[in-house]
């Protein structure tokens, strides 16, 4: 940092205590978000009794109704064929549907009343593990962090597949007109040469 005034003792001093301040920021940060993580995922298996990918392909499928094997695949994060072995289970259980896509190859997924109905208990699991997270902070605080998580999340957010990919649980309808990570999403797009 700039420090006009100090001495070079001070000056180390007060770089050196920047610099382990800013690494046990950067260690509870990531120990937070391990502990979000796990939080949500263990409410979401919970209730789905099936592993993040399978959940994240329920909730994907949500507000993606229409989604190809290969579309899924690209946002839950996995290989295609890994997609379509996630899907069985899916449809066998009554919860995705497949119909005939754009072209023969294709086959668009969808929920089924089922799945949307269990994609709701699963965003309504995940929204409550973080709300009892948020709870423990002060509003004032709450603000500072919201003002600070979309600020980390627009420069995590380098292109549409990186979007599509972080929001893969989340729930549409929750950020409303401003969700960070879509504003950015369609803003790479608009500088795309």
């Amino acid at each position: 940092g700039t420090w006009s005034g100090c001495n070079d003792v001070d000056i180390f001093i007060l770089n050196t205590y920047e610099s382990s301040m800013n690494t046990a920021l950067q260690n509870r940060l990531a120990t937070l978000a391990t502990a979000l993580a796990d939080a949500q995922e263990r409410a979401m298996q919970d209730i789905a009794g099936m592993g993040p990918s399978a959940v994240a392909a329920l909730v994907t499928l949500g507000p993606c109704s229409g989604s190809t094997i290969g579309t899924l695949a690209a946002i839950v994060g996995v290989t295609h064929s890994v997609a379509v072995r996630l899907v069985e289970p899916l449809v066998e259980a009554g919860l995705v549907e497949r119909r005939a896509g754009q072209d023969r190859r294709a086959v668009a997924l969808s929920l089924t009343p089922a799945g949307a109905a269990l994609r709701q208990r699963l965003l309504a699991a995940r929204a409550e593990r973080v709300a009892r997270a948020l709870a423990t902070l002060p509003a004032a605080h709450q603000a500072i962090l919201a003002e600070a998580v979309d600020t980390l999340l627009t420069s995590l957010t380098p292109d549409r597949r990186v979007a599509d990919h972080l929001c893969r649980y989340c729930d549409e309808d929750a950020c409303g007109a401003h969700c960070p990570v879509e504003e950015r999403a369609v803003a790479r797009e608009g500088q795309a040469p």
